[in-house]
């Protein structure tokens, strides 16, 4: 049979062919790195990698386009079917979310009517500073940040930082433009905090790792697990009802707490510019004297002194007359004491005879 002979006829040259611009084109790459390769920076073949990286660099980009556009096909096509399940996942969560936020909307109006009747006076708003995380000092006893604001801005030590989740730390150094924050999780950092259920004071301690301890909680089976943990205000160093965590059983059978500081990174924060209770109200009514200790009164006017001259004659002249008092009889006189009657004398032995 002929070479050309058979059904493979058309076929065996094309195969031949291609092979064999395969091993060429091979060979060329194989070349071209070795010309290209990072090693051979001070060889006297570095004019030739230049040219060659000039010329294969935008021969490289056309053959990766395809490349390029299929992966980005690809995350297109991923990312609209997590769009999708996303989409369906939050009307989920907002449709369960709507009996909550009517039941909080009435609730709110309550607590409004409430606070209105007993004549509660809210706390005033607390003015805060927005500042960026610069610097992060880890060890394993010391978690402080740098935060890019300072004295300079109305920043002092003890003023509380939160984040978008709940609290982070506390100011404990300034400068004009920089200060240090002390995060929750530091040796040194001790936190008077409340359970939102029970009310029960504790405190939070510091002790290098994720998840700071539960010390001095206040009545027993008062903590369970997944009780949010608020700030309780005591000591007047932070603001009441600030969200910092919930509370978790540790392996060694203490109560620690899940940081809501920790559900992202803590890049941006907000510096409450709260130092204590004393600045919700203002300095000369506190300082003001009491009333006793006024020594001067106010001297009526003449139409005061009428008014309060007329109130008293109509109640005088209202008031009915006292009723007389019955006489005090006189204390009757003491009678003497009753004496026993006299007994005759025994008589003697010598009468009898």
């Amino acid at each position: 049979m002929a070479f050309r002979d058979g059904p493979f006829e058309n076929i065996k040259v094309p195969l031949v062919w291609t092979a064999a611009v395969t091993v060429v084109i091979a060979a060329i790459g194989c070349v071209l790195l070795l010309i290209s390769d990072a090693r051979a920076q001070n060889s006297p073949y570095q004019p030739v990698r230049a040219g060659v990286e000039s010329v294969s660099g935008p021969v490289g980009g056309v053959f990766a386009a395809p490349v390029r556009w299929f992966g980005h096909m690809t995350d297109y096509v991923g990312g609209y079917f997590f769009a999708v399940s996303e989409n369906r996942r939050l009307r989920t969560e907002l449709a369960e979310l709507q009996p909550w936020r009517d039941q909080a909307i009435a609730l709110k109006n309550v607590n409004a009517r409430y606070e209105a009747m007993l004549g509660i006076r809210p706390e005033p708003p607390v003015e805060m500073r927005t500042a960026r995380s610069i610097s992060d000092t880890r060890g394993p006893f010391s978690n402080a940040r740098l935060l890019d604001v300072g004295a300079s801005r109305g920043i002092k030590v003890g003023n509380p930082v939160i984040n978008e989740h709940g609290l982070v730390g506390r100011i404990v150094g300034t400068s004009p433009n920089i200060s240090r924050m002390l995060l929750l999780t530091d040796v040194a950092s001790r936190t008077p905090v409340l359970v939102d259920r029970t009310d029960a004071r504790a405190l939070l301690t510091g002790d290098g790792s994720g998840n700071p301890r539960l010390e001095f909680v206040r009545g027993a089976g008062s903590v369970q697990a997944g009780d949010r943990i608020l700030s309780s205000g005591d000591g007047g160093g932070f603001p009441r009802g600030v969200p910092i965590g919930v509370a978790a059983k540790g392996i060694d059978g203490s109560w620690r707490v899940k940081l809501f500081s920790d559900r992202g990174a803590i890049d941006y924060v907000r510096i409450m510019l709260f130092e204590d209770f004393g600045q919700l109200i203002s300095p000369d009514a506190l300082n003001a004297p009491p009333l006793a200790a006024l020594g001067t009164v106010a001297e009526a006017t003449p139409a005061q002194a009428a008014a309060i001259s007329d109130s008293a004659a109509r109640r005088e002249a209202a008031s009915p007359p006292p009723a007389p008092r019955p006489a005090t009889p006189a204390p009757a006189a003491a009678r003497p004491a009753a004496q026993p009657p006299a007994q005759p004398a025994a008589p003697a032995p010598g009468d009898a005879e």
